[in-house]
């Protein structure tokens, strides 16, 4: 919440272990996102279509949690369940570590935002996991709700273009007013639908900067010059680290050691290897 006081744009990238979350702290980002799509292809080669179980993520989300110091928001899917499950999953949360938890409004199973969002559920449904959350807040789960809509993309084929980006505005501003942290308009299809979100809904709102999705690439400034308090970037580590072990794999068949690498060195000083040599706490 003292990051999102600032009058800034916080780059986010987002991590799926505990290794990649030290890497993002390293860099000096002030915050990283547990992304599902990145934890569901790295824990289990999964696709992001709501396959991984509560239990799992909060699992991975443990280890990321213990490894950094910096805030880190879970991907909360959609709650896994009705109202009440959506207030378990905020007090699991804030008891495995997270800062916030981002929750939307797809039918389960949900599946990544870029990928062609089938359905959403009714205003009702949707109203009720955020009041959920804001509940579970109230009682003692102080995390940090980033709630999402995915109604741009999944009315867009029966309702139109223009409709679709309506709803998801309306429900923008319905889960503003609920008491939600961060908006998030998934998937906009160009500045000017960024643009609007950032001027009709209120409060602090996030971006989705995802290589080779829907929505345009811009740079971190231009997002903050249009309202934006969060650049996240969703798939940029996993998607890096996948191609450098593939052509690590292609150096090694072809008989020669992968020349991008770290040192031995710099790997066991990023796991903090002398800290356990030493005694030391390696927290």
């Amino acid at each position: 919440r003292t990051l999102l006081e600032q009058d800034t744009c916080h780059l986010m990238p987002c991590c799926f272990d505990a290794l990649s979350a030290r890497l993002v702290e390293q860099a000096g980002c002030a915050l990283t996102f547990m992304s599902g799509f990145s934890v569901a292809a790295a824990r289990a080669g999964l696709p992001d279509t709501g396959l991984l179980t509560v239990t799992e993520m909060l699992d991975q989300g443990r280890s990321i949690c213990d490894a950094v110091s910096i805030p880190v928001i879970g991907d909360g899917d959609t709650g896994h369940g009705n109202a009440a499950n959506v207030q378990r999953t905020m007090h699991q949360f804030a008891k495995a570590g997270f800062a916030g938890i981002m929750l939307e409004d797809q039918v389960a199973p949900k599946r990544c935002g870029h990928t062609g969002v089938k359905a959403v559920v009714d205003r009702d449904s949707a109203i009720a996991r955020i009041q959920a959350a804001v509940k579970a807040r109230k009682q003692g789960a102080d995390l940090v709700i980033v709630a999402r809509t995915d109604a741009r993309s999944a009315l867009a084929s029966s309702q139109g273009d223009e409709a679709a980006l309506e709803e998801a505005v309306w429900r923008l501003k319905a889960f503003a007013e609920l008491g939600a942290d961060v908006l998030f308009l998934e998937a906009p299809r160009s500045e000017q639908e960024m643009l609007r979100f950032c001027e009709e809904v209120p409060g602090k709102r996030m971006a989705n900067m995802l290589e080779g999705g829907i929505t345009p690439l811009l740079s971190t400034e231009r997002l903050g010059s249009m309202g934006f308090a969060l650049a996240a970037y969703p798939l940029t580590l996993l998607s890096t680290a996948a191609f450098a072990m593939r052509q690590a794999l292609v150096d090694l068949q072809a008989g020669k050691t992968p020349e991008q690498m770290l040192s031995f060195k710099e790997l066991k000083t990023l796991v903090r290897f002398d800290s356990y040599l030493e005694g030391a706490d390696p927290a």
